[in-house]
């Protein structure tokens, strides 16, 4: 038997959680954006009239205000949006126990096992369900209803605000092979401009692709993408107390200016890599590898990665290879807007003491003293706060200071 499997989609949600207290505002061009002066100055969200004037998730706001002068700027206030998350899915935990979260605005859910004590009918469900959603919340939710989670996103994609969209096994070509392949999950930018050259534009061409030659050009996810297109996903819904194996840990930020000398980009992948390097040991894990993403004051990223040649967790360790792929990357004075430092290939304390037995390596008393000093620290800060004690690296001089 079929899943039964709903995709839930908060409409415009950073803007429609604001709008609850502006409702003078709700039929004007609206948009949530970060502070211009820490130079997070984009667009986080917007709501449906300033769509409407070409407005974009992720553009500056000196191009969202050309586009649409009247537009209304409004700042972020997380704290709320985690909080109206947290009611949303509060709600759909009384539909079935097996609801994953994807984001903050996105939930999947998997009703299969309890449609029947709901009418029994899966539309209805959904339909219900954004009634709910609008009057107990004041929020606007669309909603995708299929057998599998690739297309149940599809459908609350396809429609909206407010809609419920059904991809059946008897409609999904009809539906599905239409669109653009962009729409696809897990197809982006790269893979959209690579399936381009050869002629993919949409996913009923990607489905009709060769698998041989999608692994050829994309490797894994080329045999992955071409299954998505097919309708061949089996992949569960996971409920949200099922911890998920992390597949990274990254540390990223914009820098208040520009970097433009060495000095500061080192300081600055330090604290990066001091971040990363507490959350693997908090989460008991090591890096096999390790990928820095630069980021130019225009918006342009560049990354690069590399396997380690022992996994690892230390501070100096982490630091060392991503400074490495910096210098790969970046040829000062070229000024650097952010740096995300990504611990990847990730291991658990048992696979990567397998893998290369620490204890026993010649330099083992040396890294056996530095994991429990790292360790220390993590206790350290855990009594007195992250700021109490810092790893020598990642305490940047005055002048070059890119965190005043």
């Amino acid at each position: 038997m079929d899943r039964i499997i709903l995709h839930c989609d908060l409409n415009c949600f950073y803007a429609s959680v604001e709008l609850l207290d502006h409702p003078e505002l709700q039929n004007v061009p609206v948009a949530v954006c970060g502070d211009p002066a820490s130079r997070h100055g984009i667009i986080l969200a917007k709501n449906e009239p300033a769509k409407r004037c070409g407005v974009q998730t992720a553009e500056t706001i000196w191009q969202a205000k050309k586009k649409c002068p009247d537009l209304v700027l409004l700042p972020p206030h997380h704290d709320l949006y985690r909080e109206y998350s947290r009611k949303v899915n509060a709600l759909y935990d009384t539909y079935t126990d097996l609801v994953e979260p994807f984001g903050i605005d996105e939930s999947w859910l998997d009703i299969t096992g309890t449609v029947h004590l709901f009418s029994g009918d899966a539309k209805a469900v959904a339909d219900g369900l954004r009634r709910r959603v609008r009057e107990e919340l004041g929020l606007s939710l669309s909603v995708g209803v299929s057998f599998n989670k690739i297309f149940a996103k599809l459908g609350s994609d396809y429609r909206k605000p407010d809609a419920t969209t059904v991809i059946s096994r008897e409609n999904w070509q009809k539906i599905v092979w239409p669109l653009p392949v962009g729409d696809l999950l897990f197809v982006g930018n790269a893979a959209q401009k690579l399936l381009h050259q050869y002629g993919v534009e949409t996913i009923g061409q990607l489905a009709q692709c060769k698998p041989a030659l999608l692994e050829t050009l994309m490797g894994k996810l080329g045999v992955q993408l071409h299954a998505y297109a097919n309708g061949l996903c089996g992949e569960p819904v996971r409920a949200r107390c099922d911890a998920e194996i992390a597949k990274s840990v990254g540390s990223g930020t914009t820098f208040p200016k520009n970097l433009i000398k060495r000095e500061q980009v080192a300081s600055g992948i330090a604290i990066l890599a001091d971040s990363v390097s507490t959350r693997l040991r908090h989460c008991g894990l090591y890096a096999g590898g390790v990928q820095v993403t630069l980021r130019t004051p225009d918006f342009r990223d560049t990354s690069r990665q590399r396997q380690l040649s022992a996994p690892t967790r230390l501070i100096r360790e982490l630091t060392d290879a991503a400074m490495s792929l910096v210098e790969e990357l970046w040829k000062p004075p070229a000024p650097i807007r952010a740096l995300t430092v990504t611990a990847i290939h990730l291991l658990p304390e048992g696979d990567a003491y397998e893998q290369v037995d620490l204890f026993t390596a010649p330099s083992a008393p040396v890294r056996e003293k530095q994991e429990k000093l790292e360790a220390a620290m993590d206790r350290i800060r855990g009594k007195y706060g992250s700021g109490s004690i810092v790893f020598g690296a990642a305490s940047p001089k005055k002048e070059e200071d890119p965190f005043p």
